[in-house]
């Protein structure tokens, strides 16, 4: 993203997820259903949306100027139906691989611009089936519903 090319909005709301491999979609998905939600438009005028496959040491150029950022990923570990908690930086492994957590991102951006990232929360869906060419499962589906729920009423 190109910060002088486009008005920066207050909140990142930034999934990851490969639509490919069955409820890995979850982020992806709830991008797509939040953006066509009953969410208000005033309200829907102040998010910025990002999606990938996964968080990248690149993306931490995207917290700039921000006052929120909401990452949304689905998990096989978070509590049902969902778990949302804020985050802070945090070097892990993760900054040598190909993948990142959001906490890492955190810490590149930390690294970067010398200043704490802005206030950030991870919304982990839970989800159960993750194999290659399934489709999204009643399971995560209904986690996702009770996702979008809880942050629609919480942006408001």
């Amino acid at each position: 993203m190109n910060n002088c090319l486009k008005a920066i909005k207050p909140i990142l709301v930034f999934a990851c997820g490969n639509p490919s491999r069955g409820d890995d979609t979850l982020g992806p998905e709830f991008l797509t259903r939040i953006q066509h939600s009953s969410i208000k438009k005033e309200l829907l005028s102040n998010l910025d949306f990002l999606t990938d496959f996964q968080f990248q040491i690149e993306h931490a150029i995207d917290l700039q100027d921000r006052q929120r950022v909401i990452f949304v990923d689905a998990s096989l570990s978070a509590s049902e139906p969902f778990e949302f908690e804020e985050i802070t930086a945090e070097k892990d492994s993760s900054h040598t691989t190909h993948s990142m957590s959001p906490q890492a991102v955190m810490d590149v951006y930390r690294q970067m611009y010398h200043e704490q990232a802005p206030p950030c929360f991870l919304l982990s869906i839970r989800g159960e089936s993750f194999e290659l060419g399934d489709p999204l499962s009643a399971y995560a589906e209904h986690n996702l519903e009770q996702a979008l729920e809880f942050i629609i009423k919480n942006l408001t």
